[in-house]
Formats: structure tokens, C-alpha cells, sequence
């Protein structure tokens, strides 16, 4: 009988460290909407950076559509935010946050080529956490963005790579 309680006690036990595990990752809703405008505004910066001093069209194509879906996203953040009242932190603490997080791109001939690389490494960082949001959230509202979101950045993933192999 002993052995088969300590199987019991040893399965409990990894069974918590698995719940324990994913509650460690989850975000609370604020600290998400936070997060995900900050990377947003750096996608937009970044986005709009490039747009400025490529001479590519395909880069300037993408640019377009990056900065069109990361406004809108970003603006149903904002309602999602404002429907759940939830304390956002002030724009500053956020356009500080994403400056952190805007990548540094190169100057001169080999800028296509950086951006395009910060661009397939970003949009994997934020499709991993919004995949992981929709998974843990038990807010719908999030939830929601974030299965509406989720295409238009494996849309700009794709279109990333396709930027990427073509430098």
C-alpha cells in the first residue's frame, strides 16, 4: 500500500507543479493590456522608422500593414481596457516600454535586411504571447482579441520571412 501512495502523493505533486507552472506565466488582465500596447507602439515605431528609409517597396508594403493592424489592435486594447475598467498604466509608462522594446536597426545598406529580421523575431515573441494569453486568459474579452489577433500576425510573420529571404 505504500508505494501506491507515494505514486498518488509524487502525481499530485507534479500535477500542482504544472498548474503552478502555468499560473507562473499568466498575466493578470492589466499588466497583459499593458504589455501587448508596448509592443504594439514599438511594432508601429519600428514600422514607421522603416517606412521612412527603405527604398523598397515590399518593405514600405509591409510597413503599411503593419502599422494599419498594430493601430487597430491597440485601439481595441484601449476599449477592452476601458469595458473591463481596468488601471491601465499612464501613455508615458507605455511609449517608455516600448521604446525599451523597439529593436535596434542598422543604418545604411543593410537596413532592409535588420528590420526584416526584427520583424520575423518580434512577431514570433508576440504570437507565442498571445497564443499563451488565449490559453490561460479567463477573461473573453481578451480571449477574443487575442484569437482575433493571432492571424494578422501569422499574416505579418509570413510576410516578415518573405521580406527576410528576399534581402
Amino acid at each position: 500500500m505504500k508505494p501506491m501512495a507515494t505514486r498518488f502523493r509524487n502525481s499530485v505533486f507534479v500535477m500542482l507543479l504544472g498548474l503552478c507552472a502555468n499560473t507562473a506565466f499568466a498575466q493578470t488582465p492589466t499588466e497583459f493590456i499593458n504589455d501587448a500596447s508596448a509592443q504594439g507602439i514599438a511594432e508601429i515605431e519600428a514600422s514607421r522608422l522603416a517606412h521612412q528609409k527603405s527604398e523598397s517597396k515590399e518593405v514600405k508594403d509591409y510597413t503599411i500593414v503593419v502599422i494599419n493592424d498594430r493601430t487597430t489592435a491597440n485601439q481595441h486594447l484601449a476599449k477592452i481596457a476601458k469595458q473591463l475598467d481596468l488601471p491601465v498604466a499612464p501613455r508615458e509608462e507605455v511609449v517608455d516600454k516600448a521604446k525599451a522594446l523597439m529593436p535596434q536597426v542598422m543604418e545604411g545598406t543593410n537596413f532592409d535586411e535588420a528590420y526584416a529580421a526584427s520583424q520575423v523575431k518580434t512577431t514570433q515573441e508576440a504570437i507565442e504571447q498571445l497564443q499563451q494569453t488565449a490559453q490561460t486568459t479567463d477573461v473573453p474579452q481578451i480571449k477574443a482579441f487575442a484569437e482575433e489577433t493571432l492571424p494578422k500576425l501569422h499574416n505579418h510573420l509570413q510576410m516578415a520571412k518573405a521580406l527576410q529571404a528576399s534581402r
